[in-house]
């Protein structure tokens, strides 16, 4: 894979991606300091949360289900239901500062946010560094900027489907062989390339996999066509056994139980579903979830 783009804009350096990383661990980005971006995006867990959806500050329900950040960067759209977020840079501001649903509470009151930040010496000083042909201001901007460089970072392909792919010796079982073979043949069109969606594409990755739908209309909510009802952005696989559950409303507490929800699993049976799903779990890439340099940041500045 050729590095993720990177906007002119927003180019890449050491201290934005450290400060990106200390953002993304701070509840001080909520508005009574009891949520960070890692609330719902656990790196054991992919930097998915293990819950259907998660409420907000204010108990507001949750919207849809957490996906995972591993190779976002890549990402021609980047949530579940609108084509036109398509830079990590708007969509970091979405929890922050969003209100459909309401998750970290800073609709309005950014300035509150910002003023926190710019109150901290530490944070002075890594603004300073990260950004400093603006002078190290602390805007929203700026924020926004920095998670996304951190994000950036977030490179899962070292599961042992890579490592098989890249002829080093990986001991496989005939079961998830097998799968590779049906997942290749019934899956991999929307589950495509590298990273496993086809929602690297800007307009591209968004599909209905089953019928009737009702309530969340996905994308149909966004372009008001009805063609788009029930359409939803393809969710990359990779460590796709650590994110449970599944599907844009958690709905699917296990992989077979996901499988199963698409039109293409209807034929198959019980062994091709367990292959299937033992070929997934090829997908797990145990340095991306351990890695110290995504985790939470030491103490101290």
């Amino acid at each position: 894979m050729a590095q993720p783009p990177v906007p002119a804009d927003n180019p890449m350096s050491d201290a934005k991606v450290a400060l990106g990383r200390k953002l993304f661990y701070d509840a001080d980005l909520s508005i009574d300091g009891t949520m960070s971006c890692a609330t719902c995006h656990e790196q054991r867990r992919g930097f998915t949360d293990g819950n259907r959806s998660h409420p907000g500050v204010h108990g507001d329900p949750g919207r849809r289900n957490v996906q995972t950040l591993a190779n976002v960067g890549w990402y021609g759209a980047l949530t579940w239901g609108d084509a036109r977020v398509n830079s990590l840079e708007a969509q970091a501001l979405i929890p922050i500062a969003g209100t459909d649903p309401v998750e970290m509470g800073f609709a309005g009151q950014e300035a509150v946010l910002t003023a926190r930040l710019e109150g901290q010496a530490c944070y002075r000083r890594m603004f300073g560094e990260a950004f400093p042909e603006e002078g190290g201001a602390v805007t929203m901007a700026a924020i926004a900027k920095a998670l996304a460089a951190f994000q950036r970072t977030l490179v899962s392909f070292d599961s042992p489907y890579d490592q098989r792919k890249r002829g080093e010796v990986v001991e496989i079982s005939p079961e998830a062989l097998r799968g590779e073979r049906l997942f290749k043949a019934n899956c991999a069109s929307c589950h495509a390339g590298p990273l496993f969606t086809d929602a690297d594409r800007a307009g591209a990755g968004f599909h209905r996999i089953d019928a009737p739908f009702a309530g969340d209309r996905g994308l149909g909510d966004v372009t008001g066509k009805p063609a788009d009802a029930g359409r939803f952005r393809t969710p990359s696989l990779r460590n796709v056994t650590l994110s449970a559950p599944y599907l844009h409303d958690g709905s699917a507490p296990t992989l077979e139980a996901a499988i199963r929800r698409h039109r293409a699993a209807m034929r198959l049976g019980d062994r091709e579903l367990a292959d299937l799903i033992a070929f997934l779990s090829t997908l797990t890439d145990e340095r991306f979830v351990t890695d110290p340099r995504f985790s939470l940041p030491k103490g101290g500045c």
